[in-house]
């Protein structure tokens, strides 16, 4: 007679674990998710502080006291230097996407400006400037703007739409 061995597992004790590992996932997956979202907000936060710097940076230094137009004139450093106002990788193009947000800057142009240093022509510089970082992902609720007076705002909805160029946004909230 021949007698069974008991090594090995039986179905049953791989049901259990697969289920152990499906409860573990369960709760896991949620928390790796706001942990992602977390990262790009802190990523858009200090994309904007970035662009602020910036462009105070090129309104004392090239613009006259005036504000660049848009993201990509940041990219262009000023005649007989080597180094931008602002890195490559937020001067790419006029929108562009970072860490799950899209990143927008805009001033609206101003008769009158000066002829910035880095070839930017007479009336294409602002008194003012907005940029915003909207969120890509549906279910991320954070959205992120700032303006020339320098301050970070934050909203459950975009507000590069609403918010001015200089002051407060009429909705949203100050990030402190």
């Amino acid at each position: 007679m021949k007698t069974r061995s008991n090594a090995g597992f039986a179905l049953i004790d791989l049901l259990f674990v697969c289920g152990i590992i499906g409860v573990i996932s369960a709760i896991a997956v949620p928390r790796l998710v706001m942990a992602k979202q977390s990262a790009g907000a802190a990523s858009a936060i200090g994309s904007l502080r970035a662009i602020n710097s910036a462009q105070l940076t090129f309104a004392l230094t090239c613009g006259g006291g005036f504000y660049s137009p848009d993201l990509p004139t940041l990219g262009k450093p000023p005649i007989g230097s080597q180094a931008p106002f602002l890195s490559k990788d937020l001067t790419g193009a006029a929108t562009l996407s970072k860490s799950g947000y899209t990143m927008n800057m805009s001033a609206a142009p101003h008769a009158g400006t000066p002829q910035s240093c880095n070839g930017l022509g007479a009336g294409a510089t602002g008194v003012g400037f907005k940029a915003g970082a909207d969120a890509i992902d549906p279910t991320n609720f954070r959205y992120f703007a700032t303006n020339s007076s320098g301050h970070l705002y934050e909203h459950t909805a975009s507000l590069f739409a609403v918010i001015p160029e200089s002051g407060p946004p009429p909705v949203g909230h100050l990030l402190q």
